[in-house]
């Protein structure tokens, strides 16, 4: 029999953007509860629910009228130590004379000193009593402690509050900018760094760390516009999931983000400067769990076992194991094994990795089960499906 006649596609390396998809769940930057810092009863409510409040806006008066009371107490306390004062600085200022002429004993002075003394002291008292009951009048005015939106009101006017209360009368959460909370596995995080460090992948750095931008994809499917940014690594690892959480800052200006919303996120890990990308359809696996492919080379059919490093889209992102110009065979993989004669064909791709026609004019005739069966516990080839693994960042031999 002569060469099996096979589609191939010509692999030449470029740049590929590596990134992992997680799972994701929306939060607030900033919350704050709204309590009372002095009790009464609720005079106004001055905001309405869900409505945006500035820091230091004004949400509840409390009734003043017992603090405003207690506010001229003290400044009468306050008149009346200084008045002390006064008395007192006049009796020292007389005994100083009578003492210098030595018509007064020097301890009848010490005792007008001593006077003088605590009258000064009890102005100070009494000047931080007024303070005291300034700042309980100010808190008769419970303002936003934050930027943000503010929730529905737990009380009315006319409710009796307290101070410090454990029930919030309401609560402002910042929305913008929004935390999206993920979990990824160390294992993960360990194969990232790896590469990284070897200098396989190549990303932006900011005082040494990775900068890894996050783009979100929302429960409708659709995809959000702003792309944030990862902020915040935790540094303990789960013992019973072998995961951590991590936290990604996005800019939510129309509050289309909200607290509790799942999202897909898409953190983009960096560039792998030199790599292949091999169609997802033309990958099988080994018994050892190993991805590997055939290539035409010299009219010959010939298997390599490659070195993956996640996918983009419907194609395997290639480090090792494919050399610049190779053809990898893509159509036909039913008729041929390694070793077989293969007479090579260019074909083309649609954008579900489908091949829909050959350089030659021929129709490609591929189908969607023509490649090996993947071992069990092991990422499939696409074979035309549009399908896409959960977790870009997974090397298939490690599945």
């Amino acid at each position: 029999m002569g060469p099996v006649r096979v589609g191939v596609v010509t692999l030449h390396p470029q740049a590929v953007l590596l990134t992992t998809d997680l799972p994701g769940r929306v939060a607030a930057s900033a919350t704050a509860d709204v309590r009372p810092q002095v009790g009464g009863l609720i005079k106004a409510v001055d905001f309405k629910s869900g409505q945006e409040v500035k820091q230091g806006d004004v949400l509840y008066e409390i009734d003043d009228a017992s603090y405003q009371a207690q506010v001229a107490v003290q400044q009468a306390s306050v008149q009346k130590a200084q008045a002390a004062v006064t008395s007192a600085q006049s009796t020292v200022n007389r005994d100083q004379q009578l003492a210098s002429s030595n018509n007064l004993s020097q301890s009848d002075l010490e005792a007008a000193q001593a006077t003088l003394a605590e009258a000064t002291a009890d102005v100070a008292s009494a000047q931080a009593n007024l303070k005291a009951a300034q700042i309980n009048v100010d808190y008769t005015k419970v303002k936003a402690p934050i930027s943000g939106i503010i929730s529905d009101s737990s009380v009315n006017a006319g409710a009796l509050v307290t101070a410090s209360q454990t029930t919030a009368l309401a609560t402002v959460r910042q929305l913008d900018p929004a935390f999206v909370n993920v979990v990824e596995t160390s294992a993960n995080l360990l194969r990232v760094r790896n590469l990284f460090d070897s200098g396989v992948l190549k990303g932006d750095t900011a005082n040494g760390v990775p900068t890894l931008p996050v783009h979100l994809t929302l429960e409708d499917g659709s995809a959000y516009p702003e792309v944030g940014k990862m902020t915040f690594l935790d540094v303990v690892v789960s013992e019973s999931t072998g995961t951590f959480a991590s936290q990604g800052t996005v800019a939510n200006p129309k509050r289309v983000l909200m607290p509790g919303m799942f999202v897909r996120a898409t953190v983009d890990l960096g560039t792998v400067p030199t790599a292949f990308l091999v169609p997802q359809r033309a990958v099988t696996f080994d018994a050892s769990g190993n991805p590997t492919a055939l290539f035409a080379e010299n009219g010959k059919a010939v298997s390599h076992i490659l070195q993956t490093n996640g996918n983009q889209g419907n194609d395997w992102i290639v480090t090792g194991g494919v050399s610049d110009g190779a053809q990898v065979v893509l159509d036909g993989l039913q008729k041929i094994s390694n070793g077989s004669s293969v007479s090579p064909v260019e074909v083309t791709l649609d954008e579900n990795g489908v091949v829909v026609e050959s350089t030659s004019g021929t129709a490609g005739t591929a189908a969607a089960g023509a490649s090996t069966t993947a071992p069990s516990g092991s990422a499939p080839a696409a074979g035309g499906s549009s399908a896409k693994p959960a977790a870009t960042s997974t090397t298939p031999a490690a599945q």
